[in-house]
């Protein structure tokens, strides 16, 4: 009996003790005091700055975070985001006061923003507050200053009807929010440079770069040991960006970093999908000085432990089919030789970016693809979807043809991977040759 109550008193003892840790750690996850320099009184659609140079830094801090890309450019919502827990839509942040943020105050900006609390309970990470938290208190003000000279736009939107049951419930991101949420400001490190501190700020904090590039658990957390070597991101794969020479951005220069963000194209890789989305509304407005900075401090990175990938040879019937097919459908854009078009089309010869996680390329079979519209490249390439012209084994076959040839190595693509893509992305299929009489 003496026993079984010490094992009883031990376990209340270590209850207890575990109920003191998760009530410490929510408190430090829900504090919002850091909001308390924002002003509780004034709602955004009350508010008008008058502050020019106030509203000009806003526009830029509000291209940094991307705004418009899932916002709209009237900011009025609606753009659809699938994620593994269901779809959900952007919602409108727009000053009109019944269907977008026009009654919060600029207390309440900062707490969704920075914090993940809306005016209908948690945000989903989806929005980035994750990465936003790190934003500083002058970016903050200068944001709702631009936002406040913004249209209303009335647009209702039920963010989380697509969600699956349990995830449509907001109040079980206070649990997520637990387990992954760091509530903490950016802080610069004394033992760096400006140009990477500067550098980290905008990857880690307005650009959320690691929301996209770094891999998530079943739980949808970033898994912080994997930190900006590459993640899912729907249908699309957002690839490594650390400096390792075969699957990251190792061989690529400052200026060629620069130059992708800038343009979209960098002589090599040319931006597609949700990245084309980001250089055209985000990236390609960044200063100079502050893409150095990105490239300063994406090159300190460790580089990922991704190996060199092995090549996979062809049986020769395939290996002839598929490069006759090359010849007809691909090489009038990325040449006989793979060698693209410069700023345009990319170039296949020797491209480490297209030789490991080919879901990228897949996709731009399947459903085709746009380079971003840009001032520096204003004339964006586009490429038709091939979906109703090959099937899943030919589209492979053409993929382990590409990705092995002119110096590149990379693993088989096989065909039950473009039949998955296929039907994630409801591609259809090839069109039959109806039969002849």
């Amino acid at each position: 009996m003496a026993k079984a109550k010490k094992i009883t008193y031990t376990l209340a003892a270590l209850a207890v003790v575990a109920a003191i840790g998760v009530t410490g750690r929510m408190w430090v996850v829900m504090d919002s005091s850091r909001s308390n320099v924002a002003d509780d009184k004034v709602r955004l659609a009350d508010f008008h700055s008058s502050d020019a140079d106030a509203i000009k830094r806003g526009e830029y801090v509000m291209r940094l975070a991307d705004c418009a890309a899932c916002h709209n450019a009237d900011f009025s919502g609606g753009y659809k985001i699938d994620t593994p827990f269901g779809a959900l839509q952007t919602s409108n942040i727009s000053p009109d006061r019944e269907t977008g943020i026009g009654n919060m105050t600029e207390h309440d900006f900062f707490n969704a923003v920075r914090q993940g609390r809306g005016e209908h309970g948690f945000l989903y990470p989806a929005m980035p507050y994750t990465a936003y938290t790190q934003m500083s208190d002058a970016d903050m003000h200068d944001l709702w200053a631009y936002f406040s000279v913004q249209k209303p736009v009335k647009n209702a939107i039920d963010e989380n009807a697509g969600m699956k049951f349990p995830y449509n419930i907001r109040l079980a991101m206070a649990g997520w929010n637990l387990l992954f949420f760091d509530n903490s400001a950016f802080k610069p490190q004394s033992a760096q440079n400006d140009a990477w501190n500067r550098g980290k700020y905008i990857v880690d904090g307005p650009a959320h770069c690691s929301v996209c590039h770094t891999a998530r658990n079943a739980l949808g957390g970033e898994i912080s040991s994997q930190y900006l070597q590459g993640g899912n991101l729907g249908t699309w794969y957002a690839p490594d960006i650390s400096p390792n020479p075969h699957a990251g951005i190792g061989k690529w220069s400052d200026e060629q970093i620069a130059d992708y963000l800038k343009t979209g194209s960098n002589g090599e890789s040319v931006a597609a999908g949700p990245m084309a989305e980001a250089v055209e509304h985000s990236t390609q407005y960044f200063n100079d000085q502050d893409l150095k900075a990105i490239a300063t401090y994406l090159r300190s990175l460790p580089a990922s432990a991704t190996a060199k990938p092995t090549a996979f040879v062809m049986d020769k019937t395939k290996h002839d089919q598929a490069a006759l097919r090359y010849e007809v459908d691909c090489s009038a854009c990325h040449g006989l030789s793979g060698e693209g078009i410069t700023g345009m089309v990319p170039a296949f010869a020797g491209n480490t970016a297209m030789q490991n996680d080919p879901t990228n390329m897949i996709h731009a079979l399947l459903d085709g693809a746009r380079a971003p519209h840009t001032e520096g490249r204003p004339t964006s390439a586009g490429m038709p979807s091939f979906s109703w012209k090959l099937n899943d084994q030919e589209m492979a076959d053409v993929l382990n043809y590409v990705r092995n040839s002119w110096s590149n190595e990379a693993a088989e693509v096989k065909a039950s991977d473009v039949a998955t893509l296929r039907k994630a992305t409801d591609a259809g299929d090839k069109l039959k040759v109806p039969a002849t009489k």
